[in-house]
């Protein structure tokens, strides 16, 4: 199977995080999610779905709450671009999907399926073979172990 190199799989990392900023940022204050929402609803019945019911405040609690999360989790996966992370960030991706799938088996959220792709082809590019650089393979017993971050040599 072909694998990734690090360089490459930093930059891809560094681009999922940079999704992340882009798409969750209106999510992250109670402001511009009252300003996103309706767009959200207008999509959702442009694809065929019926408009979005109106949100309780706890509800927008929770979307803000989550969307400040996902920014500092974008955050340091853009400062701190490492394998592990992308690694933790792909099977966040395969559990936000199988949520998205079960909102989808519900019915009337056509909008999802714009998150739910985008969700799993994220995933399946984080999960992706990286290869391992010759001198990793063997490991100096004598020199203190490295995680692999990007700028580090």
């Amino acid at each position: 199977m072909l694998s990734l190199s690090p360089p490459a799989y930093f930059r891809l990392t560094r681009a999922s995080a940079l999704y992340d900023i882009l798409i969750i940022t209106p999510f992250a204050t109670p402001w511009t999610f009252a300003l996103l929402y309706p767009q959200l609803s207008n999509l959702n019945v442009s694809l065929g779905g019926a408009p979005l019911p109106a949100c309780a405040p706890v509800q927008v609690l929770f979307a803000c709450l989550l969307g400040s999360l996902v920014l500092l989790w974008s955050s340091l996966r853009l400062l701190r671009t490492s394998v592990v992370l992308g690694r933790f960030d792909a099977c966040g991706r395969a559990v936000f999907a199988l949520w998205m799938a079960w909102a989808l088996a519900q019915g009337g959220l056509p909008l999802l399926w714009c998150y739910f792709v985008l969700e799993l082809l994220w995933a399946v590019a984080q999960a992706w073979p990286v290869a391992v650089a010759r001198s990793a393979r063997r490991p100096d017993r004598r020199k203190p172990h490295l995680t692999l971050v990007s700028g580090q040599r």
